[in-house]
């Protein structure tokens, strides 16, 4: 599961426990973005930042764990390197499913090596409120006209939580819990990140 998870919430973790459980995936592993290239209009909080919440957010589960891959990359990180990656550390011991949220999977024909992404993995796009699904219906068959591959839709349990308004929230001095983990609130506040 990719996103910048600035920070990771809720939402995040439904989202892939329910494509885990839907899906009948071994595990599922976070990949917090390094540099994303797609992010230039506002700062994102350093990636060790990210990384550091978003293993407070999955240790108590067991089917979830952090991956370092992007923290670790210099440069701009692409998707497609990451799951040149994993596809070589996995072999074909594995099948690869990359699960994203439907806004990223929108832009998905403008990602960089968007053919070779394309043979890596098999998408699933998780919906969240706010997301028209003929938008995505429109965008998933485009993918398989073009590509002859399928993008799985995951209606996720209605949650509308966006990073952005816990950022926004934070800011304001607003609280939030209940949107993101208790450790991941006292990691934000303890680091005063997003004042």
């Amino acid at each position: 599961m990719g996103g910048t998870f600035d920070p990771i919430h809720y939402g995040h973790l439904v989202a892939a426990e329910e494509a885990r459980t839907n899906f009948d995936l071994s595990k599922v592993i976070f990949i917090p973005a390094g540099n994303p290239p797609h992010k230039k209009d506002y700062p994102v909080t350093d990636a060790e930042h990210r990384y550091i919440m978003t293993a407070l957010a999955v240790n108590s589960n067991p089917f979830f764990e952090v991956s370092r891959v992007e923290i670790d990359r210099e440069g701009y990180t692409y998707t497609v390197d990451t799951l040149k990656w994993f596809k070589e550390k996995y072999k074909d011991a594995v099948e690869i499913f990359f699960i994203s949220g439907a806004d990223a999977i929108l832009d998905i024909l403008t990602w960089k090596k968007v053919e070779e992404v394309m043979n890596y993995c098999t998408f699933i796009a998780a919906t969240r409120p706010g997301y028209t699904s003929e938008q995505l219906e429109r965008k998933v068959k485009e993918v398989k006209e073009i590509y002859g591959k399928d993008i799985f839709v995951l209606k996720v349990t209605g949650m509308a939580i966006s990073s952005t308004e816990i950022r926004k929230k934070v800011k304001n001095g607003q609280s939030i819990k209940y949107l993101v983990p208790e450790a991941v609130e006292y990691y934000i506040l303890k680091n005063n990140l997003y004042r």
